[in-house]
């Protein structure tokens, strides 16, 4: 198991299912806008995710990776496929129960989360309604998430990181399909023919609400497959999905209280984003599409670097520390830590530099006005101030997880939540949309801050030479990429704006060509990373490679 290849691996394949999300996102600005069914779908698909975080990407897994890896490395494959199966039986009969219940009071839950919604007939309805078909995909994703973290921790992370490719791919699908049946609100589609010929209505409102519909169900059968195709590869590396009578073993009262503290802190971003969402529904119409967007775009590299350096440093350390290989674990963390600040500053400087031309290549079409390129642009600044928090808190926490303390991340959060809702409150008074987006990244610097302070103190975690000499050189090229991109900004704006699609598009690619190659350049001068070091990198085995028997 290789540390860099890992991170390759999943970032590579988190990139592509990225880049098929923009264009779902594409798509649904085109026909949806920031109109109420954007509204309604937005919180209905929020919803679902934010458990999805809680039971997959958060607690659950979290808690299980540890568990599953240190098992796998201390007693093989026998025990870990057995306690495989007993967590799978426990998380499902969790997730049936839970989700069951939801189902049951989703009328009396949506008002609470959409508050706003009340004043704008019909809108709370929709979201109700969506949340209805799109809920129960967390039962899937959840099972799906489980499956990944026992493929992560045997070494095989292509697959589970091409899974997500599979959710943007169905529910682009789920679009254009019925764009061609409806016309996407503009009366040219099959159906729409067959209602004009029968002497129907105008079909615009009716079109638009049928994308709603079908983007929900998209995501309830994105789920299934994500399924269905983690299944086929755990199966193949000698760990079948099978279910039994849930049973309260040793492992699995063990596995629950772990999950149940870390439900909550590893979940942090997606409650502030709910949070978030709650108060963007009291600002003004559309103030929940402008956040929704914003944060899409932001998700890229925290996706891509964020993500792709937890999952794959997670089941490494974890079996690094139960080996005893203290050297190797402390090497992980650092250049884990020097891969993510490499990536991410450029990233966060370059969103804040040029949200605007980003937005508008990316959305600014059909029901996407420019005064919605402009609101959304502005979110996005705020975003991006905190990227390098938000991936901070990824690197940060497995340093606890893989030492089974679920505990001290989740006090933490608890704090930095309480720090955003106050933030909230106070900055959607000044700045309105953009304040809620401000309190989420302050909150997550917070966040970010204590972590890296609690580990330094404990003496879990100490930077290295290497590192500390890496951090002012990756600063200096990121200046010299934000000081290329003003320039040439600057230098395009001289020639007018950019009235069409095409023309937006070719800004974007020219100032991202730019800043790309001024960091590149930065960063080779100021030795903020060598060939030497990544041939090293990707050379240095971890782990000696797991085969099931």
């Amino acid at each position: 198991m290789n540390l860099l290849r890992a991170i390759s691996t999943v970032g590579s394949f988190t990139l592509l299912s990225r880049i098929a999300g923009f264009v779902r996102d594409i798509l649904i600005a085109r026909f949806l806008g920031t109109t109420m069914v954007a509204d309604a779908f937005f919180v209905a698909f929020r919803f679902p995710n934010l458990f999805r975080s809680l039971f997959a990407e958060g607690a659950f897994s979290a808690a299980f990776v540890p568990l599953f890896a240190g098992t796998l490395e201390t007693e093989g494959h026998a025990q870990a496929r057995a306690f495989a199966r007993e967590a799978l039986s426990m998380l499902l009969f969790i997730l049936v129960v839970f989700v069951g219940l939801v189902e049951l009071g989703m009328p009396w839950i949506m008002p609470v989360l959409a508050p706003g919604f009340s004043d704008a007939p019909g809108k709370m309805e929709l979201a109700t309604a969506f949340a209805h078909i799109a809920f129960p995909y967390l039962l899937f994703i959840s099972l799906a998430s489980l499956q990944s973290g026992i493929l992560n921790s045997l070494g095989k992370f292509a697959a589970a990181a091409s899974a997500p490719i599979l959710f943007n791919v169905t529910l682009v699908t789920s679009l254009l399909v019925t764009a061609t049946l409806t016309g996407g609100g503009d009366g040219a589609g099959i159906l729409s023919a067959v209602s004009s010929a029968e002497g129907a209505s105008a079909p615009g409102t009716d079109a638009t609400e049928a994308m709603g519909y079908a983007l929900s169900w998209g995501v309830f059968t994105a789920g299934v497959l994500q399924f269905l195709w983690l299944a086929f590869y755990c199966w193949r590396e000698g760990f079948p999905v099978r279910i039994s009578l849930p049973r309260a073993t040793p492992r699995t009262l063990k596995l629950l209280g772990r999950a149940l503290p870390v439900a909550f802190g590893s979940s942090i971003y997606q409650i502030n984003l709910v949070i978030g969402t709650l108060l963007a529904s009291l600002v003004a119409d559309g103030a929940v599409s402008y956040l929704y967007y914003a944060d899409r775009v932001t998700q890229l590299p925290l996706g891509v670097i964020g993500v792709a350096v937890s999952v794959a440093l997670l089941p490494l350390l974890t079996r690094q520390l139960k080996a005893g290989h203290l050297d190797s674990a402390r090497w992980s963390q650092n250049r884990a830590m020097e891969i993510g600040l490499l990536l991410t500053l450029p990233a966060a400087a370059a969103l804040m530099c040029i949200a605007s031309p980003i937005i508008g290549a990316l959305f600014e079409r059909g029901e996407f006005s420019p005064a919605d390129t402009a609101k959304t642009a502005a979110a996005m600044v705020a975003f991006a101030s905190g990227l390098p928090a938000f991936v901070l808190v990824k690197i940060l926490t497995p340093s606890f997880y893989a030492r089974e303390d679920t505990l001290t991340p989740v006090l933490i959060a608890a704090g930095a939540l309480v720090a955003n809702v106050a933030m909230n409150l106070v900055f959607m008074q000044i700045w309105g949309h953009v304040g809620i987006a401000l309190a989420t990244s302050l909150a997550s610097w917070l966040n970010a801050t204590i972590l890296c302070v609690v580990l330094l103190r404990r003496g879990l975690f100490r930077p290295d030479p290497r590192l500390m000499g890496k951090i002012p050189r990756i600063l200096a090229a990121t200046a010299l990429m934000a000081g290329a991109l003003w320039g040439v900004g600057a230098l395009l704006a001289q020639y007018g704006p950019a009235d069409s699609g095409t023309a937006r598009m070719i800004h974007l690619l020219v100032l991202v060509g730019a800043g790309g190659g001024a960091y590149l350049a930065g960063a080779v001068l100021l030795r903020a990373t060598t060939a030497a070091e990544l041939k090293d990198a990707f050379r240095r085995q971890a782990l000696p490679e797991t085969k099931a028997p």
